[in-house]
């Protein structure tokens, strides 16, 4: 029997403590943990075990774009729209993909296969325009690599 949404929190809290700076690496092995977001249920029951008021617990998740609030896709794929991507191509890279699974960014296919998000950055300004699939970067991308890539995740 998989463990329980409270053994998961139970088990974060005690891993990263009760303080208020546990509260970020708590949420985040709690949503590694299961089904990849951070539900409000989970939400709560954190704020609960955590003695944390849950608008406090809310603001944390919603602010960090890797801190996922709603279902995504199988797949979540993130584009940096960042100055340096923005140079070196993001724009292509954005409308090809935008093309390729019919969606616009911030959107999730319908068939809930892939989810396709911004991120402020990637720590790859060096090496633009960067994309991230699930753990995967991707780095110095053009429109067509992108849909190769994505090929693979079929």
């Amino acid at each position: 029997m998989p463990p329980t949404r409270e053994q998961i929190v139970r088990t974060a809290i005690e891993r990263h403590g009760r303080s208020r700076e546990a509260l970020l690496p708590v949420l985040q092995e709690v949503i590694s943990q299961k089904k990849r977001f951070l539900s409000d249920r989970k939400l709560y029951e954190v704020a609960r075990q955590m003695g944390i008021p849950e608008a406090d617990v809310y603001g944390t998740a919603s602010f960090y774009s890797f801190l996922d609030i709603e279902p995504r896709g199988r797949h979540v794929i993130r584009v940096c729209k960042s100055i340096s991507c923005y140079m070196a191509g993001k724009d292509e890279l954005i409308a090809a993909i935008s093309g390729k699974l019919k969606i616009e960014l911030g959107d999730t296919t319908p068939d809930r296969r892939f989810s396709f998000l911004p991120v402020n950055c990637l720590g790859m300004c060096h090496r633009g325009p960067a994309m991230l699939v699930d753990d995967d970067i991707y780095t110095e991308v053009t429109a067509q690599q992108a849909l190769e890539i994505l090929d693979t995740y079929a």
